[in-house]
């Protein structure tokens, strides 16, 4: 599965201490990052990661055409609903597409656990299905 791994400023500590309390789970997939966020989980857990720009460049919106090309299993997104900046992602964007292609997203350490663990039992295997059909088609 391919498993993208976002936050804002503010929730990046919980980001990472949920990587690294999950590591087992994630080190079984392809993790796919922004820039900062993927070097600070990397750094903590030592899990290989494709980074992308840090969300500011626009790494956001490279993993958001990951989504848009369905190549993209599940979407951990820790957002800071009180004080986001205005430099940070906007994940108004992100959750739409999501939407589109069904995309399971996790913006809270709540719906994160439930995530994590529907992706440790096997319930998010429908994907491969979703995967192989696009492979076909390409």
């Amino acid at each position: 599965m391919n498993i993208a791994l976002i936050a804002h400023d503010k929730k990046k500590d919980d980001l990472v201490q949920f990587a690294t309390a999950y590591k087992l789970t994630f080190a079984k997939h392809h993790l796919f990052a922004t820039g900062t966020t993927g070097m600070r989980i990397q750094e903590a857990t030592g899990l290989p990661i494709t980074r992308f720009q840090s969300g500011p460049l626009g790494g956001d919106q490279q993993i958001g055409a990951m989504i848009a090309q369905n190549n993209m299993d599940a979407v951990f997104f820790f957002r800071d609903p009180l004080t986001a900046q205005p430099h940070e992602p906007d994940i108004t964007a992100l959750v739409r597409l999501c939407d589109v292609y069904s995309i399971p997203l996790a913006t809270n350490m709540g719906t994160a656990e439930l995530l994590i663990r529907g992706i440790d039992e096997g319930l998010l295997d429908w994907r491969k299905i979703v995967n192989e059909k696009s492979d076909e088609n390409e």
